[in-house]
């Protein structure tokens, strides 16, 4: 593999660790800033809204910029966020600064995905782009975890600052390292948005809002949950956390090779597998040693969706690839936002630190079934997929850029 694909892969690393590490730390904050947890739990809503908000919008204003250079201006401001987060002296303006963080998050991970896809062969992109997200799982076995504990040893501004020198980090890699792609032809921002408006990319996005929240609806609340149910104590949710990052890890490395083989399948076989798993999570939550095995699978299933929902979108708005993949991350962090809130609001309702699991295990069925009507409206007539495969290079087919080309497996 490339070595510009190990400069993504630390900016993701950078990205999931600020990401993910309010979750463990959600405790620790409400307690500085003398707020509840399910209120600080709008932390972590504030940067899936910046990453929406981002995404799109700063995927259109960078259009014409060279994707070396603005991968490093992403990273500029995902540090610049991340400062703010750490010096901030009030619960307002760290909201601000957590949004901040996030608005070049979908940005990033959209050209980020499609310079991956860019970098291979045409039969490896699903793998290389799970290269690049991997620095989303390491950050989970690694970066989250050592992050809460610093952040209990030392304070969660410490943690922030860490993760500001990250970022710095990222973007001398991602100068050294991404080498100056050839010109892509320019499209104009109208033409990117008409592309987004394909059925299949619509549906597409929507199944990734509902799929992937099923996991934020838990993973948002998961180390109240394990130390309020299951009894661990406070210094094992770093434990917790790094097996969640293991299991996410796991499911990165399955999801590439399978997504590459069959890509509606893949996506179909992770969502159901999610919807089971966390019903199986809520009736062994108080099992110590079963709670932390369904962690671990509740990473790996979650995260077996992102390559294909990432590969489909992209595929299915060939003619806007960059404003695809980042409107997809969008999708997840409206997963990201939504699932939160939702679990949040079950858990004021009174229904316990467990309801959030059922919460989830509903999106993650609505997500299944969402992927199964457009896989059904997906489905060529029997004349459309000869003429596909018969049209051979060079016998007048409208070019269309690589990273897009679908093939009938799909």
């Amino acid at each position: 593999m490339p070595l510009a694909l190990l400069a993504l892969a630390i900016s993701a690393f950078g990205i999931g660790t600020t990401e993910f590490v309010m979750m463990g730390l959600l405790p620790n904050v409400a307690d500085d800033l003398h707020t509840s947890v399910p209120t600080a739990g709008h932390l972590v809503s504030a940067y899936a809204v910046g990453v929406v908000v981002g995404a799109p919008l700063l995927t259109a204003v960078g259009n014409r910029v060279p994707r070396r250079r603005m991968l490093v201006l992403l990273m500029g401001v995902f540090a610049a966020g991340n400062l703010a987060s750490a010096l901030a002296p009030d619960y307002g303006t760290l909201l601000a600064g957590r949004l901040l963080a996030g608005l070049p998050h979908g940005a990033f991970f959209g050209v980020g995905a499609v310079v991956a896809a860019r970098l291979v062969a045409e039969d490896r992109r699903a793998r290389a782009v799970a290269t690049m997200f991997l620095g989303l799982t390491v950050a989970n076995i690694v970066g989250v975890p050592a992050g809460t504990a610093l952040g209990q040893a030392l304070g969660w501004r410490a943690t922030f600052l860490v993760v500001t020198g990250i970022g710095v980090v990222a973007m001398v890699a991602l100068a050294a390292l991404v080498p100056a792609l050839p010109a892509e032809e320019q499209r104009g921002v109208r033409h990117e948005i008409r592309a987004l408006g394909d059925r299949q990319v619509l549906l597409g996005l929507l199944t990734a809002v509902l799929g992937f929240g099923g996991v934020f609806a838990v993973y948002s609340y998961l180390a109240s949950m394990m130390t309020e149910v299951t009894g661990f104590a406070e210094s094992s949710v770093t434990l917790v956390l790094a097996l969640f990052g293991i299991g996410m890890t796991l499911g990165a490395l399955a999801a590439g090779p399978l997504t590459d083989r069959a890509l509606r399948p893949t996506l179909y076989g992770s969502l159901a597998a999610l919807a089971v798993s966390l019903l199986v999570f809520h009736a062994v939550v108080d099992v110590k040693w079963a709670a932390l095995v369904m962690v671990a699978v509740l990473g790996a299933v979650g995260f077996m969706t992102t390559t294909p929902l990432q590969m489909l979108v992209m595929q299915k708005a060939r003619h806007a690839p960059t404003l695809a993949s980042a409107s997809n991350h969008s999708a997840f962090n409206l997963a990201n936002a939504g699932g939160a809130w939702l679990g949040g609001l079950a858990i004021a309702a009174g229904w316990g630190w467990t309801s959030p699991m059922l919460v989830g295990a509903v999106l993650a069925a609505a997500g299944l079934g969402v992927a199964l009507l457009a896989g059904v409206l997906d489905r060529p007539t029997t004349g459309s997929v000869s003429r596909v495969v018969a049209r051979a290079p060079g016998t007048g087919e409208t070019a269309a850029p690589a990273v897009g080309r679908e093939t009938v497996r799909g």
